[in-house]
Parts: structure tokens; sequence; C-alpha cells
């Protein structure tokens, strides 16, 4: 089974190509963090009409750099949720286009599932079942995943999610962006026992998260420095408490989450997976819980092609594909997916 996966959900444009046999063949990205930089975030359409320009150059690379033809190809996996809906829909456009002129499946791919089994892809990935924190963009969550398309929502972000948190309070203290490296560079510089922010929901029970009100303590402190003329060491200091509350607040619900289930292993996957706080903090209290952490390898945090082609090849191998209508979901809850097989096809 070798697959093309295409990934357009947000900002970053992500192709690959993945054989069950060999495993990932060969993989592009182009990212637009410089594009959408001087607007301080995401516009929805420029990340569309860019999607545009690039998909197919990096199709052709591809397929050339893994030695493979249309005709060796037995499925097209693309993203349809949740994301942009226009981003979306240039990857799907695509992929189904392909699809039907080279006489194969296209399926559509959930985008936190492909984050979720990223860290599959690695020689020594976790067999299931497992628990995973997924923190990417726009969602931060905890599921327990008994089996590929077999997931219990444990608990999620009522408000901002951790990635948006981090671009927001960047954007306060114009660091740049995109938020997550900026606070955390930005962090080495300052001091830790400068200021305390508070570790949002847990002080009660439960494994939801909250970041909004962690932004506007982010926000007051900042103001109490004198907002515009703050000093550089000032923002570093917001910077590290502001990560530090973060980092602590996941930690703290993860070790709640692993008690709760008494699952022996944990996923961390998403792009803020990547943040070298949290995975050094994690992994100490992981140890002393004796839970085996597993992350995916950096490149494959953000955004990809190659976790899509993945997690597409699996349920591609199930007999599962779509029907010929193009359907994307902008907001697709991940408990709803189905194990491999079980999702309706036609």
């Amino acid at each position: 089974m070798r697959v093309l996966g295409i990934e357009t959900s947000c900002d970053e444009t992500g192709v690959a190509v993945y054989d069950r046999d060999a495993g990932l063949l060969a993989q592009a990205l182009y990212s637009q963090v410089d594009l959408h930089r001087e607007y301080g975030g995401v516009v929805p359409e420029l990340a569309s009409r860019d999607h545009v320009r690039r998909l197919t150059p990096l199709i052709r690379k591809v397929l050339s750099d893994s030695a493979t033809t249309p005709a060796e190809l037995d499925g097209v996996a693309y993203t349809s949720g949740p994301g942009l809906a226009g981003a979306l829909l240039v990857g799907a456009g695509t992929a189904r286009s392909l699809a039907w002129g080279w006489g194969v499946p296209a399926l559509g791919v959930h985008h936190m599932e492909g984050h979720l089994l990223a860290p599959l892809l690695e020689a020594d990935g976790p067999d299931f079942p497992f628990v995973a924190l997924l923190v990417s963009g726009g969602h931060t969550m905890l599921l327990e995943a008994t089996n590929v398309g077999e997931y219990r929502l444990l608990g999620e972000s009522v408000d901002d999610a951790a990635g948006e948190a981090f671009d927001k309070a960047a954007k306060m203290m114009d660091l740049g962006y995109p938020g997550g490296p900026a606070i955390a560079a930005q962090a080495r510089a300052g001091d830790p026992g400068h200021f305390r922010f508070p570790r949002p929901m847990t002080d009660r029970p439960g494994l939801d998260f909250s970041f909004s009100g962690l932004k506007t303590y982010c926000k007051n402190t900042l103001r109490d420095c004198g907002g515009d003329a703050a000093t550089d060491q000032d923002r570093a200091n917001i910077a590290c408490a502001f990560e530090e509350a973060v980092v602590d607040t996941l930690v703290i619900k993860c070790r709640r989450a692993m008690k709760e289930t008494g699952a022996n292993r944990l996923v961390v996957a998403g792009g803020v997976s990547a943040n070298k706080v949290l995975r050094q903090r994690l992994d100490e209290a992981m140890d002393k819980q004796q839970v085996g952490v597993y992350y995916p390898a950096l490149e494959y945090c953000t955004d990809n092609g190659a976790m899509i082609a993945y997690a597409g090849a699996l349920r591609l191998a199930a007999g599962e594909h779509e029907a010929l209508p193009i359907r994307i979901r902008a907001r697709w809850p991940l408990a709803e997916l189905r194990a491999p097989g079980d999702r309706a096809t036609g």
C-alpha cells in the first residue's frame, strides 16, 4: 500500500509518499510563516492562495524524490478537516482530482488523527493503548486511544488552546509570529522566580484546560511593567513565567490523566510538543510514574504530509475511501471518528 498524502489545513503545505512496507519514502513542506508574520497571524485568504501556488510543484517533487509514478500509488489521502475552509478545499480538490485521474481511491483524513499517529512513524513508536496529549494550533486535548479510530475524549480546552495562547501572548509583547518559538526564545533570558503566573484549572477535578485567563494575566503583568515601555528583561521575565505556567498546566493534567486511566504510555504531539521545556518536564514527571513518553520527530510536530499519508494508508488499507462529492469539515470533533472499516464509504 503506497499512498500520497496532502496537508493544507492552515499555513503549511505538506506532501509525502508513504509505503506500508518501506516506510516514508519522501516528503516536502513549505511553511507560510514569512507570508503571515507581518500580520501577526494567519490570514485565511492568503493561506489558500499560497497553497494553490505551492501544492502542485511539491507533489511533483515528492513523486520524483520517491521514484514513484502515479501507476504505483494505491491511494491519495488528504486533510479534510478541521482547519481553514479555503485551505482545506485546495488540498481536497487537488487530491480528489488526482485520485480520479489516476483511478485510485481517495480518503479525507482528520488533521488531529494525523498528529496523534505521527509518533508511530518512528522506529520506536508506541503500541496501543495509550493516552495522547494533542497540542496543535487551536487544539489542546487529552485522549485515550485504544486503537486507530478508537478514541475517548478525556479533556479539552474550554477557550483558548495552548498554541493560541502562545501566539496571543507573543503578539502582546511584540515578539513576533509564530508565538511558541518566540516565547520560548525570549524565556531563556528570563528569571524563573521573578513572576509566577496561575496554573489554570489545576485546583479542581477534571482534565479540561483553559488558557484565556492566563493570556489576560500576561496582559496585566505587561501593563504593570509599563506596557510598551517595558524593558527587554521585563519581557523575558514575563515570557519565562508564561511558558512555565503553560508547561506546568499541561504536565499536571497529563499526570492526572495517567493516574485516572492507569495507562503506562503517553503520546505528545502537535506543534507545542516541540517545546524543549515541555519535553523535559514531561519526561521527568512521567519517569516518576513509570510511564513511557513518545513524541514525533521535530519535523513531524508541525503540520506535515507524512502524518496524513500514514494515517491515510492505515484507513485505505482497511478498504475506506470517499464518495465522489468533495467534502471538508472546518470543525470536526476527533471523537466522531471510527475504527478503520467502520466509517461509511461510497
